[in-house]
């Protein structure tokens, strides 16, 4: 069963650090959103591979609570 990696806050995805097919570790950052000129990392939660990626690079607009990746 996939693991899904949520958006914590509004904002814009600055950068997409993985790539479909990627084997990451616990606590590997994912992705990195700008909120309020802030960096906000987003880690892995689990390990294992990434399945999908829903966001993209300078993604403006993110909801909190936003799918952005599975790892499975």
């Amino acid at each position: 069963m996939a693991t899904e990696v949520l958006t914590s806050v509004p904002g814009n995805i600055w950068k997409v650090l993985v790539n479909v097919g990627d084997t990451v570790n616990e606590g590997d950052v994912l992705f990195i959103m700008e909120v309020m000129k802030s960096e906000v990392n987003h880690n892995a939660p689990i390990s294992g591979t990434i399945i999908e990626i829903n966001i993209h690079n300078d993604q403006e607009g993110v909801d909190p609570g936003t799918v952005a990746i599975l790892i499975e």
